[in-house]
């Protein structure tokens, strides 16, 4: 069995970099383009692991983080190109396990 991970990403070329990149390495990936999607699929597909952009339509990452983090301790990953100290710090402090820009 191996890993799944649920990617949230908006940019149609990021989001199939990824997920070619993931299963590539044999990882099973699962995706969705907005934040109310994302809910959507975390709670069926329950992903070992979330890879999550900050800006999305419908829900932000920040809120989407906030919501799965009542329901679940699965390790989520903010992947945003907001790069302020403050981002950071709010989605850390909201639930995210690690924080990272996007190149």
């Amino acid at each position: 069995m191996s890993t799944k991970i649920l990617i949230v990403e908006d940019d149609d070329t990021l989001l199939a970099t990824l997920k070619y990149n993931f299963e590539k390495e044999n990882f099973e990936v699962v995706t969705a383009a907005d934040g109310a999607k994302a809910l959507e699929v975390a709670r069926s597909e329950k992903p070992d692991l979330i890879v999550l952009d900050l800006m999305l339509p419908e829900l932000s990452g920040y809120e989407v983080c906030r919501i799965l983090r009542k329901d679940t301790t699965v390790p989520i990953l903010m992947l945003t190109a907001r790069t302020e100290e403050i981002d950071k710090i709010v989605g850390l402090e909201i639930g995210a396990d690690d924080y990272m820009t996007k190149p």
